[in-house]
This record gives structure tokens, C-alpha cells and sequence, in this order.
């Protein structure tokens, strides 16, 4: 009887045993799936902020692709206006010609005449559409160059590098911190992978001249061969475009440095973050107007 006692409590004790080790496996096992399960989580929400942020850009993108459209049909219209105006004073004028030639009372110097000015209207005629067709151009080169900086740069900081269109004119607008250690005009090497995306698009786009404008606040600053600030942000737009050239190879030719000091600010240097938003260097692209209009008005005394 004794030794069924012992066998018993072995085999309780065997049992036990047991039944903790699946336990601890179990508790294991729990823990595995609960730290894979939190990393699934964190993926889950970078991948939501991404595309977040994503979406935000794709939507300021339409908005002024919108409002490109909008300007580009009321310029249509207008052309449109014009256009009916000159075939209505043509036909006028034709038949006026028409009349005025079975009269004897009209000389014929003053025949020419009617004739030159009708010639002169179709020139002007000619030139208001190339006008036209040259605003359209040069409105498509500026979006596509907002779509590819925009696309290069979407890893980028919005606080770094904002890109916008102003005035028919392509800005590229890169912070003073990302750029520079206070007081330098040395360009970061942080900033170099920035300036070499920016960079690749000016070459792809030969038809474009490049302004380099630097700008500061108006907290006054002078240090080693420096006079003041506008001595400064000449300096650091320099800094910038001898690095475009020299490691980028953006041709010179292109390009114009200048600086603006605190005189060009954004916003109101009323607060250390205003302030914050003047301090940066811009690059400015624009066509070349001489490649894309050709500006003079017809001659009126042909």
C-alpha cells in the first residue's frame, strides 16, 4: 500500500512538472506574438503617416495644376477675343478696299495705305497667337519642373526646402539651418544631397536661367571679413552657386548669385520664427525670355 502512495505522488509530481513547462512555453510563445504584433502596429502607423503626408503633397500639386488650368483658359478666351476682332476689322477693311478702289477720288497712295494697315493687323495677329503659344509653353516647363523638384525632393523637410510658383517663376526655397552653421558662408555637407537633387533637374532643363538669391533677418551680424548681413547673404549665395558649378556642374553661364540681406524678407521679423523663415537662399528659375518670346511689336510703319 505504501509503494501505491509513492507511485502516486511521483506521478502528481511528474504531472506538475509537466504542466509548468507548457505553461512557461505557452507564456513564451505570448510574448513572441505580443512583440510582432506591436511592431506590426508601429509599421502600420508609419505606413498611415506616410501616406498621410504623401496625399497632402498630391493634393497641393492638383491645386496648382488647377489653377494653372483656370489661367490658361482665360487666356484662351481672351486670344479668342482678339482673334474675332481681327477677322471682323479684316473683312471690314477688305470690303472698304473693295469700294474704294472703283472710286477715282481715292489716291493711290492712299490705297497702299489701307492695304499696309490691313498687313499690319495680320502681323499683330500672327504675333498675339506665338505669344500665346509661348505663355502656354513656358506655364507647362514651370509645372513640370514643380513636379520633378517636388518628387525629388519628398524626403525632404517642408521646413528645409519649400517649393512654390510665383509670378510665372519657379522658386526653390532652401533654410538657413539646413545650409549653414550660424555666421558661415560655408555650405553644410548635410546640405550637399539636397543641393545635388536640386541640381540634376537645372541640368536636365538646358532652357532655364538660374538667380542664387541669399537672404538673412534683420538681427544685425558682422564677424571675420564680413561688413553686415547683406555682406553675408552675398557671400552664402555665391557659396551656392560656385558649389552648383564646381561639384554639380551646373553651368556658369546660367547662373546669377546675388544677395538681398534683410531687405526682401517673407514675413515680419517680429519673432524668433519669422525670423527663422527670412534667413534662407533661394534658388529663383526662370525661361529665357529671349528663347521663348520674341518681344518686339510688329513694325507699324511697314
Amino acid at each position: 500500500m505504501q509503494k501505491l502512495f509513492v507511485a502516486a505522488a511521483c506521478l502528481l509530481i511528474f504531472a506538475s512538472c509537466a504542466s509548468k513547462k507548457s505553461l512557461v512555453a505557452l507564456q513564451n510563445q505570448y510574448q513572441v506574438t505580443q512583440s510582432e504584433l506591436e511592431k506590426a502596429k508601429a509599421a502600420l502607423t508609419d505606413a498611415q503617416a506616410k501616406s498621410t503626408a504623401c496625399d497632402a503633397k498630391t493634393a497641393d500639386l492638383s491645386k496648382q495644376l488647377g489653377a494653372k488650368d483656370a489661367d490658361l483658359q482665360i487666356k484662351m478666351a481672351r486670344l479668342k477675343e482678339l482673334e474675332d476682332q481681327i477677322d471682323f476689322l479684316k473683312k471690314n477693311n477688305n470690303v472698304l478696299l473693295d469700294r474704294m478702289a472703283d472710286l477715282s477720288v481715292v489716291s493711290k497712295s492712299g490705297a497702299e495705305s489701307i492695304k499696309k494697315s490691313i498687313e499690319m493687323m495680320s502681323d499683330q495677329g500672327n504675333y498675339i497667337k506665338n505669344l500665346n503659344s509661348n505663355i502656354q509653353r513656358k506655364d507647362s516647363i514651370n509645372l513640370a519642373l514643380v513636379s520633378n523638384l517636388k518628387r525629388s525632393l519628398g524626403n525632404v523637410s517642408d521646413e528645409d526646402v519649400q517649393i512654390e510658383v510665383k509670378k510665372g517663376v519657379v522658386y526653390v526655397s532652401l533654410s538657413d539651418k539646413m545650409l549653414f552653421k550660424f555666421g558661415s558662408f560655408n555650405v553644410s555637407a548635410s546640405a550637399e544631397t539636397v543641393l545635388e537633387k536640386v541640381a540634376k533637374i537645372l541640368n536636365d532643363y538646358k532652357e532655364i536661367d538660374i538667380l542664387v538669391e541669399g537672404h538673412t533677418d534683420n538681427v544685425p551680424f558682422s564677424g571675420e571679413g564680413l561688413v553686415d548681413n547683406w555682406d553675408l547673404s552675398v557671400k552664402r549665395a555665391t557659396s551656392v552657386a560656385r558649389l552648383l558649378q564646381n561639384k554639380f556642374k551646373v553651368d556658369p553661364a546660367r547662373m546669377v548669385a546675388g544677395g538681398r540681406g534683410e531687405y526682401m524678407p517673407k514675413v515680419a521679423n517680429s519673432s524668433n520664427a519669422n525670423r527663422s523663415q527670412n534667413r534662407r537662399t533661394e534658388i529663383v528659375i526662370t525661361p529665357k525670355l529671349d528663347q521663348f518670346f520674341n518681344l518686339s511689336v510688329p513694325n507699324a510703319g511697314k
